[in-house]
């Protein structure tokens, strides 16, 4: 009788493991979603009246070969002569070869080479992303502010402070004139804490390597035209990544599909209640459409947030890990959809071309907007509307997570109004989408966690795999990755988890411009 795994959550880790497990052994995979329509977790798509929300946004590249590999195998790559797709896959060729190639009439599952755009709102002007020191930029922010960069950030190299908060993370990198200007406003309205009650190892994960250093560099290298590597997890960084037609929910939509065709079963609108520990197997409770089952497992791969996975474990986990556990704290997502009557234009007219925009003004609450009909412009049902979210982060206990759709489409489209993003274009349709503990915080008792994972390390079985399954804020390849290292460790018969938990903590974030 072939041996049996469940799969909590229907996300890029859940269904990375499921395909891997179903493609590479002979453990049947039964993958558990609570979501009763959407796969893909938070890199799902949403669709409004056939315009499509990619919540959070999701960029398609890798600096890990095998994930950009397992993607074109999942959905092949556009290729079209003489345009920008032909050049990124001769760029990427290493990584590509023997690969499906689509034409554009293929069919609407492909991934098509989009160019990225991303720039900071701050003071009523607009700043490349990531930081550059441009003429332009300098010249923005004025002779006064330029000197207090260099002098803070002098300071910062000649006396570097112990790394014991974000706060001492970012002044080490970039000096207190350029963090208190483009860093602290922005962090803080995100994750609702000051920077300095914040653990060090969230810059250690998101920004890595990026500094002025870096920004100097790339400065140079940008005034004197140097070609860029074709390696795709460097090109596509500064100028191009793929995604789906329909956003990047498509691809998990694939990957499903691909997982149900080869006989592994996805449940939706299903839920797992119980997880009872047994010698070497477990036995899972699932609530859902069809009732209550329970299926005999002998692997468990958990996606779902950390503090729900040791709530439903039995028997109980020890007093102090579900203290920890229990302390654990995440932020909640608002997106606020808004579709305009027309697409918005820069001051001289010309059409916005950013895939998103960080938002650095303290009195707008809104942290972030993404054009949607940019990232791809099937996203948008009629090509001549705009489509553009504008997303909020708060505690579930927060009044906006509580306020109502009507209330947050006039908050956003004020907030738009103001920003000049709208330009007194029309606002003809709004939509909300929350997304609950979409953010795991390096907060709360997070400097405890290390009793948590070795807790989860004693039970062989058991294997945590992507964003909150990890308490750990991943990328969907890093998601991906996690589940394929845990796949890994069962085909080659290895217990030690470390490999897994090592996973982005060594190699550079991918905003990094160097």
């Amino acid at each position: 009788m072939a041996k049996r795994a469940i799969i909590i959550g229907a996300g890029p880790a859940g269904l990375t493991a499921a395909y891997e497990l179903i493609t590479r052994t002979n453990i049947e995979a039964t993958v558990i979603e609570q979501d009763p329509i959407y796969v893909g977790g938070i890199a799902r798509t949403v669709n409004y009246k056939g315009n499509r929300i990619d919540v959070g946004g999701h960029r398609f590249f890798s600096k890990s070969d095998r994930v950009m590999r397992w993607w074109a195998e999942m959905l092949p790559i556009a290729y079209k002569e003489g345009s920008v797709d032909i050049a990124y896959q001769r760029m990427t060729r290493p990584l590509t070869a023997g690969l499906r190639k689509a034409a554009p009439l293929d069919g609407e599952r492909i991934m098509h080479v989009r160019p990225r755009k991303s720039r900071i709102i701050y003071g009523g002007t607009f700043f490349n992303y990531p930081i550059e020191l441009s003429f332009d930029a300098l010249l923005k922010l004025g002779l006064g502010k330029v000197i207090k960069i260099g002098l803070t950030y002098l300071y910062a190299v000649l006396f570097p402070r112990p790394e014991k908060t974000l706060e001492d993370f970012f002044l080490n990198r970039f000096g207190r004139e350029l963090y208190t200007t483009f860093f602290k406003s922005y962090t803080e309205k995100v994750w609702g804490m000051p920077c300095k009650n914040m653990s060090a190892e969230w810059g250690v994960q998101r920004i890595k390597r990026l500094s002025i250093g870096k920004a100097i560099m790339h400065a140079m290298r940008t005034q004197l035209r140097r070609p860029v590597s074709g390696r795709a997890g460097e090109t596509s960084l500064i100028e191009y990544f793929l995604y789906p037609t329909f956003g990047p929910g498509q691809m998990w939509e694939a990957t499903a599909d691909s997982i149900r065709s080869r006989g592994g079963a996805v449940y939706m609108g299903s839920r797992v209640t119980n997880i009872v520990l047994k010698d070497g197997y477990a036995e899972v409770g699932v609530e859902g459409a069809e009732g209550t089952r329970v299926f005999h497992a002998e692997y468990v791969f958990s996606s779902t947030d950390v503090r729900s996975l040791i709530h439903i474990l039995s028997p109980r986990a020890p007093h102090e890990v579900r203290d920890v556990a229990v302390g654990l704290q995440y932020r909640e997502f608002l997106t606020v959809g808004l579709l305009l009557a027309q697409q918005p234009t820069e001051a001289d007219g010309s059409p916005i071309t950013d895939n998103w925009m960080y938002i650095h003004e303290p009195d707008i609450r809104a942290c972030r907007a993404q054009f949607y009909h940019n990232w791809q412009p099937a996203l948008v049902a009629d090509p001549r509307h705009g489509w553009i979210g504008l997303e909020y982060f708060c505690n579930d206990n927060d009044e906006l997570w509580h306020m109502s759709d009507a209330a947050l489409i006039e908050l956003a489209s004020s907030e738009l109004e103001k920003l000049g993003l709208s330009r007194n274009i029309r606002i003809i349709d709004g939509t909300v989408i929350r997304q609950p503990k979409a953010y795991p915080g390096y907060f709360g008792s997070y400097n405890r966690f290390d009793v948590v994972r070795r807790y989860l390390d004693s039970i062989p079985y058991l294997f945590p795999i992507g964003r909150n399954g990890m308490h750990r804020y991943n990328n969907q390849d890093h998601s991906m990755l996690a589940a394929m290292e845990s796949v890994d460790m069962l085909v080659e018969g290895r217990t030690d988890k470390s490999a897994l938990w090592s996973i982005n903590t060594e190699e550079e974030y991918h905003e990094s411009k160097g």
